[in-house]
């Protein structure tokens, strides 16, 4: 349940009331921000297919037609697999 309150008064009076909730919720953001940067997931390394794809995606691409500039992983997919025999 929301409740909305009205509050009146000077510029300077709303700093006063509210200043300290803004410093508040700024340490509170920062704490957590902190927090956030010591505790990394560890990178799993590449498979051989992303290796694969991340080597050769500029090389499999549509040249013409609706697609053309995309990758053409079936074509990628069949070389890759040929390659592996």
């Amino acid at each position: 349940m929301i409740v909305m309150v009205k509050v009146e008064g000077t510029l300077d009076e709303m700093y006063r009331l509210f200043g300290d909730a803004r410093q508040a919720v700024g340490s509170a953001k920062k704490a957590v921000a902190s927090t956030k940067k010591v505790v990394r997931k560890v990178k799993r390394p590449l498979n051989a297919w992303q290796k694969y794809v991340k080597a050769n995606s500029k090389k499999f691409k549509y040249k013409s037609g609706a697609k053309k500039g995309q990758i053409n992983l079936k074509a990628m997919s069949r070389a890759f697999k040929k390659r592996r025999k």
